[in-house]
C-alpha cells in the first residue's frame, strides 16, 4: 500500500480527532447524591493497561478492513482481473479485505512525530475509513480528474519541502567536532561567567496618593491648576535628586565594604518601597546577561566595585564577586545549538536565494503576491534591562538574567 498520500489525510484527521477528544464534555444535569459512607473505602484508579505491541510479530495483521479490496499492481493485474475488480466493485465479495500488518501500520506512523500507544489508537480509528473512502473515490473516477491532478501536484510539493526542511536539520546537526572546537576558541569571551552583587536604586521616590479630608465643590481654577503642575514638578526632580545623591553615597560605602544586602534595604525604604528589596546576588551571568550599558561591570577586578550606572530605570552598582571560564566540555552543547541553527539557517538561505520571482502586476494587483514567507531559526534576543516600569509602583528588577546565546561564528 502507498502511504505517500496518506499521511497527509490522516494528519488531517487525526487533528481533527484529537481537537474533538479535547472538547469539553456536554454539562451533565445536577443529580442529587447521597452522601457517602465515612466507613467506604476510596476507589483507587485502575491502572492503565500494559503496552503490548512489542510482542505482535511484525507479520501479524493489525487492523483488517472488510469490504474494501486491496490495490492491485497495475504491472502484474491482467484483463480479467481487472474484469473481477470492476465486478467486485459494484458488488463487494464478503472475502474482499484489505489487512494491515504490524510492519506496515508502524511504517506508516514512524511519519508522525512522537507517536505513542495513544497515537496508534487514533490512527488505527481514522485509517480504516480513509482506506474506505479513497477506495470509494477511485471507483467514482475521481483520481482521474484534473481536479485531483492539481491538488496532488500541490500536495506533493509541500510534501517534499517539509521533507526538505527535516533533512537540512538533519544535515545542519551533524557539526563536526572541529568548527565546535574552533568557535570556542573564537569566542573565548562569550563564555565566561560572573558572579555580581548589583545595588538597584530607584530613580524616583515613591510618591503616595494625596488623602482628601472633605469634598470640594469648586473647580480650581487654571491658575491655581498650573501652580499645582508646576509644584508637583519641582517636588519630582527634588525626589529624583535626593535619589542620585543617594545612588553615589551607597556607591561609596559599598567600595568601603559594607554589606550589600544591607544597603539595598536602605535604598528601597529610602525610595518608599512597599514591597521586598530584591537579591543582590547574580550568579553565572553571561555577557549577554545584562544590557549594554552595563557591559562595565564585566570589566571589574574581583571585588572591585562599579561607578553609578544610570539609565531610565534607575541607577546600579555592581561589585564582582569572581569570574570563571567554562571549558569546552561545559560549552559543547551550546555551541553546537548554535552553529546547528546557523548551518540550517545558511543552507535555507542558499535555496531561498537561488531563484527569483517575476509577477504579473496586471493580474496581481501592485505589489505582486506579497512576499515569500522566509525560514528563520531562533533568533538571538538580548534579555530586557532590570529596569522597573515609569507607572507606580516601581518594580525593582529581575535577580538574574538567562544566558543568551552566544554569537554567531564568524565566516573563514
Amino acid at each position: 500500500m502507498r502511504k505517500s498520500w496518506l499521511v497527509c489525510a490522516l494528519l488531517g484527521g487525526l487533528a481533527w480527532s484529537q481537537a474533538a477528544m479535547e472538547a469539553p464534555p456536554p454539562p451533565q444535569p445536577a443529580q442529587t447524591q447521597a452522601p457517602a459512607s465515612p466507613a467506604a473505602p476510596n476507589v483507587a484508579k485502575p491502572a492503565a493497561p500494559a503496552d503490548t505491541a512489542a510482542s505482535v510479530p511484525a507479520d501479524a495483521a493489525v487492523i483488517t478492513v472488510r469490504g474494501v479490496c486491496p490495490a492491485q499492481p497495475k504491472t502484474t493485474a491482467t484483463q480479467g482481473a481487472a474484469t473481477k475488480a470492476a465486478s467486485a466493485s459494484k458488488t463487494p465479495s464478503a472475502d474482499c479485505k484489505t489487512v494491515i500488518t504490524k510492519a506496515e501500520f508502524e511504517k506508516l506512523i514512524s511519519s508522525i512525530p512522537n507517536a505513542n500507544p495513544q497515537t496508534r489508537k487514533q490512527v488505527a480509528s481514522v485509517l480504516p475509513r480513509l482506506i474506505a473512502m479513497s477506495d470509494a473515490a477511485k471507483k467514482r473516477g475521481l483520481d482521474k480528474t484534473s481536479e485531483y491532478e492539481e491538488m496532488l501536484k500541490i500536495q506533493k510539493m509541500q510534501l517534499l519541502s517539509t521533507e526538505l526542511q527535516r533533512k537540512i536539520q538533519e544535515d545542519a546537526a551533524k557539526v563536526p567536532p572541529a568548527d565546535i572546537e574552533n568557535y570556542y576558541k573564537s569566542n573565548q569571551e562569550a563564555f565566561q561567567q560572573f558572579n555580581l552583587d548589583r545595588l538597584f536604586i530607584p530613580r524616583t521616590k515613591q510618591v503616595e496618593a494625596e488623602t482628601k479630608d472633605e469634598e470640594k465643590d469648586e473647580k480650581p481654577t487654571e491658575e491655581q491648576q498650573k501652580a499645582k503642575q508646576a509644584e508637583e514638578k519641582a517636588k519630582a526632580e527634588q525626589n529624583e535628586q535626593a535619589m542620585t545623591k543617594l545612588a553615589e553615597d551607597l556607591r561609596t560605602r559599598a567600595a568601603a565594604g559594607e554589606d550589600f544586602v544591607k544597603l539595598q534595604k536602605e535604598a528601597f525604604e529610602a525610595a518608599g518601597m512597599k514591597i521586598e528589596s530584591p537579591t543582590v546576588a547574580l550568579p553565572k551571568v553571561r555577557r549577554t546577561g545584562l544590557p549594554a550599558a552595563h557591559a562595565a561591570a564585566f570589566d571589574l577586578k574581583p571585588g572591585e566595585v562599579s561607578q553609578v550606572i544610570n539609565d531610565s530605570g534607575g541607577h546600579y552598582i555592581y561589585k564582582l564577586d569572581s569570574k570563571d571560564q567554562l571549558t569546552l566540555d561545559q560549552a559543547k552543547q551550546e555551541i553546537q545549538s548554535t552553529l546547528q541553527t546557523q548551518r540550517s539557517r545558511d543552507m535555507m538561505d542558499k535555496i531561498n536565494n537561488s531563484f527569483k520571482v517575476e509577477t504579473n502586476e496586471a493580474y496581481f494587483g501592485p505589489g505582486g503576491p506579497g512576499p515569500m514567507p522566509g525560514t528563520r531559526g531562533p533568533g538571538q534576543r538580548m534579555p530586557p534591562p532590570p529596569a522597573p516600569p515609569a507607572a507606580r509602583p516601581q518594580t525593582p528588577p529581575a535577580a538574574s538574567q538567562p544566558p543568551a546565546q552566544p554569537p554567531a561564528a564568524q565566516p573563514n
